[in-house]
């Protein structure tokens, strides 16, 4: 099961190119669009870590039967890590593309957090769009209550990370840090010396290839 990234969605580069091994394989691969994102119904200014976790974890109950591997792009590394915690033995393994858990926390200046827990809304530019990008209030704060980095997350199953090292919008040490709170043992940490933070080149896209057949 492919999660997208903040503002992103499931016609995506990487989520295409998954279904489509996924299909050549014999293998069943799940897609979606969170609440507000894509062709989804809803307003993106209600959705949050915690909506989108329990929207993931009804559509695996309603359309997976079995072990779950759980493949994540950015904020989808976040999630992936939350819906795999709530998975427990049905998760069979977790991948991450520029896995950005607790974005909220590294990824905002203190003058920031401090507009969100005032109710504000605070926007970024967009690299990939013409519009800013927004950070809601609502959004924030309850992903506040979901960082995981500062303590030991307790998932054993077997786990791939890829990233970037000329990533402009989530630090590869993340990934780092990420592997060291994991409780596995059978964690491999993938750095591209010239990969930005899509990783959606050819040669990229390969490596996410090879890396699911290798864990699957």
């Amino acid at each position: 099961m492919f999660l997208p990234g903040y503002m992103s969605d499931m016609d995506g580069g990487k989520a295409t190119a998954l279904f489509a091994w996924a299909q050549a394989q014999g293998r069943a691969c799940l897609l979606l669009d969170y609440s507000g994102c894509g062709r989804s119904d809803g307003a993106f200014a209600d959705g949050t870590l915690s909506r989108w976790r329990d929207e993931v974890l009804a559509l695996i109950d309603a359309q997976i039967e079995g072990p779950v591997i759980l493949v994540g792009s950015s904020m989808g590394g976040w999630l992936n890590l939350l819906v795999g915690l709530e998975l427990g033995e049905r998760l069979a393994g977790l991948v991450g593309i520029a896995s950005a858990p607790d974005f909220t926390d590294w990824g905002r200046s203190d003058e920031d957090k401090a507009k969100l827990r005032a109710g504000e809304t605070v926007f970024d530019p967009n690299p990939y769009g013409s519009e800013p990008t927004p950070m809601y209030p609502g959004f924030f704060t309850d992903a506040e209550t979901q960082r995981l980095l500062d303590g030991s997350i307790g998932l054993a199953c077997p786990v791939r990370l890829i990233h970037g090292q000329r990533d402009a919008d989530v630090p590869w040490r993340i990934t780092l840090r990420l592997a060291e709170a994991l409780a596995s043992e059978d964690v491999v940490v993938t750095l591209v010396k010239d990969g930005d933070h899509r990783l959606s080149r050819p040669q990229d896209v390969d490596r996410l290839i090879s890396l699911m057949e290798n864990i699957a």
